[in-house]
């Protein structure tokens, strides 16, 4: 609201002065009779810049056309009257009759007299562009440059109507040039403070936290004084203030600005004022050692500063990591005193920071920590030595109802200066301690639950040689009397009887093999594996060759495809997974030539879209599975129908085979199609040669 009003109250006055040079009134233009009169392009840079100020308030984008155009005019203007001044010398004015030529008389033109004055154009030059940097640049940094722009705004403003009130010449008038009018010194006063009231609505966070008139004043002191004393190097002094305010500004840069505003202020101080010739150059020489004094002071705040940053910087993340932290943080003094106490430690302990701060760390320890506290810190101020310090240890902390718990503690020291601090970081292992003893239960049952299994498999075991030795026995004594009874009794038997003599004959055989078959499968889980590095080919050869007879028999082939790779296995086992997987391939078809495939895929991909890689396979031409039969063939004992010569088997070869292939830490699968063929796939997981696979 402050920038709108004074933006508003500046066309005001632009406009004011503009009638009175079309209607030429000078009382107007002047204010007071024999005072220097507003310029008729001031008026117009009045205008413009109380536009741009208060339509450089809206936000967006769609808002700044208007103050750009308004703040670049203004700006262009003031900086071709500085050129003017600069190139052409006093007496010219350009660009006055250039903008009077057609709206005012001659007459009255040339009885006004004058143009804007170079401190005027500075003023509208600087203010201007500092709206546009703001408008375009880093919102931080054109708020702290506007702030510094308001300043030197201010103050020249302020020593132009100091100039007025001490009848002054120097303050409002620039060496020869022309002068600032008592109103135009008003109203870039009123500018000043409406571009400050603007840097305070863009970035409130970033407002200096020192009073405007701190530095203000400074300013206007030091110029005063410059403009009123010969004396270059004191003068330059005074505005070291100005830049050890710099201080108290949120922006590390504010001391470089600072300094450069200063170093305009000595600049228009020296140019300001008529200099003797034997003095010129020696007060120039001083002002120059005043400048590089206040560019040093500036560098040294500035390093100051971004180190006080940084370390702010530090100290903020710092104290939010020890706020954060699920552990809880403490720090004491060399007294044992409790220094800090961060929220974690108020939940683990049930302390408030008012109920610990201030009190011995003691309070937070049972016994005997409690009385041992004291005497080690004693001991380690009078000795230095550290038993705790730069270690975790495993203690426990006394909550404020008293109750006892287990905490992993560790401990640094910290010196600063002569201090010494320590710094403790608590853990509640509580649930940790409980876990532990869980284990151990859980251990000891486990060891209990071993020792009971070593004594099953010890039953196991004597059960197994009852079962071969006891049980085989009589089932030899069966057949054996049956078959004298048929060598003895043939001729006087029926042949009903001989018929079912032989059936017992066969029953009793098939009998010891169902035993043979179950104690080997007890055994095949529990005996250990003798692995090592094996060529899968060279036992496929031995299996085919040891079967000679029955592929002739059933005029079958065996055909390998492709090297079949070395592995890591227990030979004599995976001898047995072949076997049965050929065996079966070939009593179980009903082709005229049986075929049976083996070979080995590095990748495979099933048709239900599952992956893996070294499988072996293999494959027959036979009647194929049905699908709702893939679980069952693995059963022990279970067969789906009778081979040719049936007698022979139990229905346990493919519930060996899986039980092998999972001692290996492998997997057995199979694809098949009902009287096409069907196709074992098994892998052997990886071991190392030499280790034996235990249970």
């Amino acid at each position: 609201m402050v920038a709108l009003v004074i933006g508003c109250l500046l066309v005001l006055l632009g406009l004011t002065a503009l009638t009175g040079w079309l209607l030429e009134v000078e009382i107007i233009i002047s204010i007071v009779p024999g005072f220097p009169s507003m310029a008729f392009n001031t008026a117009i840079c009045f205008v413009l810049s109380g536009i741009g100020l208060a339509t450089s308030m809206g936000k967006g984008k769609r808002y700044r056309f208007v103050p750009v155009i308004a703040c670049s005019l203004a700006a262009l203007l003031s900086a071709v009257r500085l050129m003017e001044i600069i190139t052409l010398g006093r007496t010219i004015h350009n660009v006055d009759v250039f903008l009077t030529r057609f709206l005012i008389s001659p007459s009255f033109a040339e009885q006004i007299g004058g143009g804007m004055g170079p401190n005027t154009a500075l003023i509208f030059l600087i203010s201007n562009l500092s709206i546009l940097f703001a408008l375009y640049g880093r919102e931080s940094r054109g708020q702290l440059v506007q702030e510094l722009t308001s300043y030197i705004v201010i103050t020249l403003g302020m020593i132009a109507l100091a100039g007025y009130i001490t009848d002054a010449e120097q303050g409002y008038r620039w060496g020869p040039y022309a002068a600032m009018a008592l109103h135009t010194a008003i109203g870039l006063v009123a500018f000043g403070c409406g571009l400050l009231a603007r840097s305070w609505w863009m970035l409130p966070t970033n407002r200096a936290q020192i009073p405007l008139w701190i530095p203000a004043t400074i300013c206007f002191t030091g110029l005063i004084v410059d403009l009123y004393t010969p004396l270059g190097v004191a003068n330059g002094i005074l505005y070291v203030p100005l830049v050890l305010t710099a201080l108290w500004f949120g922006n590390r840069n504010a001391p470089i600005f600072f300094a450069f505003v200063c170093t305009v202020l000595i600049l228009l101080g020296f140019f300001a004022v008529n200099h003797l010739q034997d003095e010129y150059w020696r007060e120039a020489t001083n002002r120059s050692i005043t400048s590089a004094t206040l560019w040093l002071v500036a560098i040294f705040v500035f390093y100051f500063m971004r180190n006080s940053q940084h370390l702010e910087t530090e100290r903020i993340r710092f104290s939010a990591l020890v706020r954060n932290t699920p552990d809880a943080v403490i720090a004491i003094d060399e007294a044992g005193r409790i220094t800090s106490f961060n929220p974690a430690a108020e939940i683990m302990f049930g302390y408030t920071p008012l109920e610990a701060i201030g009190n011995n760390i003691k309070m937070l320890m049972p016994e005997p920590y409690h009385s041992e506290h004291d005497a080690y810190l004693g001991n380690y101020r009078r000795t230095g030595e550290e038993r705790i310090i730069g270690t975790t240890r495993m203690v426990s902390g006394r909550r404020k109802n008293g109750v006892v718990f287990p905490i992993d503690l560790s401990v640094s020291a910290i010196v600063t200066g002569s201090s010494k601090t320590f710094v403790g970081v608590v853990r509640d292992i509580s649930e940790r301690v409980r876990q532990e003893e869980r284990m151990k239960t859980t251990l000891a049952q486990l060891e209990e639950y071993t020792a009971d299994l070593e004594r099953s498999n010890h039953d196991l075991d004597e059960f197994a040689y009852i079962a071969s030795h006891d049980l085989k026995e009589p089932l030899r004594g069966l057949h054996n009397h049956s078959r004298f009874l048929l060598e003895d009794y043939e001729d006087k038997l029926d042949e009903d009887g001989v018929r079912r003599l032989n059936r017992l004959v066969r029953l009793s055989q098939r009998m010891e093999k169902l035993v043979n078959d179950l104690l080997y499968f007890s055994r095949l889980g529990r005996q250990q594996l003798a692995v090592k590095r094996t060529d899968i080919g060279s036992i496929v050869r031995d299996v085919v060759s040891t079967m000679e007879l029955l592929l002739e028999e059933r005029h079958a082939k065996v055909v390998i495809g492709g090297v079949l790779p070395e592995v890591i296995c227990d030979a004599p086992r995976v001898t047995e997974v072949f076997r049965n997987l050929i065996t079966n391939a070939v009593k179980y078809n009903d082709k005229p030539l049986p075929l049976v495939s083996i070979g080995y895929l590095e990748h495979y991909a099933g048709k239900d879209g599952t992956t893996a890689r070294d499988v072996f396979y293999v494959k027959d031409n036979g009647k194929g599975i049905p699908q709702q039969f893939y679980d069952d063939i693995f059963r022990i004992f279970k067969r789906l129908e009778k081979s040719q010569d049936s007698d022979d088997g139990t229905g346990a070869g493919l519930t060996f085979v899986r039980k092998i292939i999972g001692r290996h830490n492998g997997e057995i699968w199979l694809e098949s199609e009902v009287g096409i063929g069907t196709t074992f796939y098994f892998t052997l997981g990886r071991k190392r040669e030499g280790q034996n696979a235990a249970a």
